[in-house]
């Protein structure tokens, strides 16, 4: 797999307003996501985290403004984007074995009308390698756990070599080690190969080891935020609407947590978000043009 090493803003919103069934989801969004990190989209339930994606991808036309991705109006790279839906692992052919649902990402709609060429039989495993399900390719989909059938869903994404990763809730219904693992494979596609990532999320805890910042939805307005901005107590208590604390363990691991009552509380090793930044998030972290292969 390789990535374009050309440096360009990823993502690029500019008083960017979306509507469903006549009513606005969000509006005023302008923000700029730089190629090459990893960005969450965090906000409550109904808040338009899914909208907000699916007008990058160019599937729901704006009200307002305008969105440019990968340096052009949004819909016009889609063979350079990479899209996990949350629908993935619910609606795909559970009979499929696991190299034929990766080879869709390369061929497409073309899957099954002709012979598949071994350049794209190629392309499929390395990606299948790059995920760890090299040595599932012959198992179908049924037979898989959750954790496999979401890193399936990823290896599809990435067979068409994309600069952009997109993921809708790829986190949702998987047990903690598959939460972990999928993290893991995002960490490594950001990290060897520069690959720019957007991933909406309803919870932030297991990815912000790897996050650079978040897209928040929050007062009916899209904003953008860099991690050290992000882990905020006082933004996330207004984000979800309960008050919420940033917290850092002694072994290092920090964690976004509701307030307990008082007592509870004074057992918590509180610190600046700019502290537990520093601390953790860089550590052996290249940047994205360090990442990228030729």
């Amino acid at each position: 797999m390789q990535t374009d090493s050309k440096e360009e803003d990823a993502i690029v919103l500019v008083n960017a307003a979306a509507r469903r069934g006549g009513r606005e989801i969000w509006s005023h969004g302008s923000f700029t996501i730089p190629s090459g990190t990893i960005t969450a989209i965090v906000g409550t339930n109904g808040a338009g985290k899914t909208t907000l994606m699916q007008t990058e991808l160019g599937l729901l036309p704006l009200a307002a403004g305008s969105i440019q991705v990968l340096g052009q109006p949004a819909g016009k790279e889609s063979d350079r984007i990479g899209y996990v839906p949350q629908s993935y692992t619910s609606e795909v052919d559970a009979n499929l074995t696991v190299e034929q649902s990766v080879l869709l990402g390369v061929n497409g709609t073309r899957f099954g009308a002709r012979p598949t060429s071994s350049a794209e039989r190629r392309q499929a495993h390395q990606a299948m390698t790059f995920t760890g399900i090299e040595d599932r390719a012959n198992s179908r989909l049924s037979e898989l756990s959750g954790g496999l059938r979401q890193r399936v869903a990823i290896a599809q994404a990435l067979a068409c070599d994309p600069l952009l990763l997109m993921l809708d809730e790829p986190l949702a219904n998987l047990d903690l080690a598959s939460q972990r693992e999928t993290v893991h494979v995002l960490a490594r596609l950001n990290r060897q190969l520069g690959m720019t990532i957007q991933v909406v999320a309803h919870d932030l805890n297991m990815l912000l080891p790897i996050l650079d910042g978040a897209v928040y939805l929050l007062d009916g307005h899209p904003h953008y935020a860099g991690i050290h901005d992000l882990l905020d107590s006082d933004l996330l208590t207004h984000l979800y609407g309960t008050q919420v604390e940033v917290v850092s363990t002694p072994q290092g691991e920090m964690f976004i947590s509701p307030s307990t009552d008082e007592t509870a509380q004074g057992s918590h090793d509180l610190h600046r978000p700019t502290e537990i930044v520093q601390e953790h998030h860089h550590q052996a972290r290249p940047s994205a043009a360090e990442g990228r292969r030729s």
